[in-house]
């Protein structure tokens, strides 16, 4: 008990309390300037009502369907390549090198090179005859470019962690299936995504909750602009909080969240089988 009583303490300073403090002031008004006053349902009845939220919501939907699908299929992709043709430690970390960068200076590297009037990559399709794409101004462009730029900073990690699960599939089995005459599509869909679903499914659901609490990308380069385009939840609690001091609505916000984390998780594991394993 000793020696787990550090990290204990730290758990129910730092995680515990923070969360029931929060579920106690989303039934409250509070700004800071006052002590929290009780107001029942009336933050979550605020919340039904607010297009802001639910725009909030919207928004931070799109961002994960596209990280989390770009994400998932490169780093698989990735996974295989090494699998096949090396499994050199190097090679490991240049492709982890990018996970290893601050959010925020991968977030203002790119914020610079992909600017409208002299960013690199602007420059670079100017030169082949494309007119100029304002990455971060335009509504269609923004939140895609958000997640263009989380995935090429995690991609590299998932994919060591995809590559982790290729390890333990046995070789037997791709033996047999060559034997069998199975080609190297049908081995891929039939054997190799089978087997990696208990690894697969722990990628997406880390995957999905990181994916709700993208910030720091988000507040470096746009601000959740242009007119909301990229206005996350994440970001719109922070803005509730810290910049109109609205305590209350914002520890709502952030339940809610919680809320909604927890039954999708639990429903991805439940759907695809987690604890389960097609090697038999």
């Amino acid at each position: 008990m000793i020696f787990i009583a550090p990290a204990t303490l730290g758990f129910v300073v730092f995680y515990i309390w923070p969360t029931l403090r929060g579920a106690y002031l989303s039934f409250t008004e509070y700004s800071l300037l006052s002590a929290p006053k009780f107001n029942g349902l009336a933050n979550y009845d605020r919340m039904i009502h607010d297009s802001f939220f639910w725009n909030a919501l919207g928004v931070t939907v799109e961002y994960v369907v596209i990280n989390i699908g770009l994400q998932t299929v490169l780093a698989v992709g990735i996974a295989m390549l090494m699998y096949r043709l090396t499994k050199s430690i190097t090679v490991r970390a240049i492709i982890l090198a990018p996970y290893l960068v601050a959010n925020v200076v991968v977030a203002l590297v790119w914020y610079w090179m992909l600017d409208v009037q002299v960013g690199v990559v602007n420059t670079f399709l100017g030169w082949v005859g494309i007119d100029p794409v304002a990455f971060f101004g335009d509504s269609h462009w923004a939140i895609p470019t958000v997640a263009g730029i989380n995935v090429w900073r995690h991609m590299g990690y998932t994919a060591l962690l995809v590559f982790a699960g290729l390890q333990t599939i046995p070789s037997y089995v791709y033996e047999a299936a060559e034997v069998d005459g199975s080609t190297e599509w049908k081995t891929f869909w039939r054997i190799t995504l089978p087997l990696l679903r208990p690894v697969l499914v722990m990628v997406l659901v880390v995957t999905m909750i990181g994916s709700f609490q993208i910030f720091d990308t988000v507040a470096v380069t746009t601000q959740g602009g242009p007119i909301n385009a990229t206005r996350v939840i994440y970001y719109y609690i922070y803005e509730r909080a810290f910049t109109r001091f609205d305590f209350g609505y914002a520890s709502a916000m952030a339940l809610v969240l919680f809320a909604i984390l927890a039954v999708v998780s639990l429903v991805q594991l439940r759907l695809l089988r987690a604890r389960e394993s097609d090697l038999a």
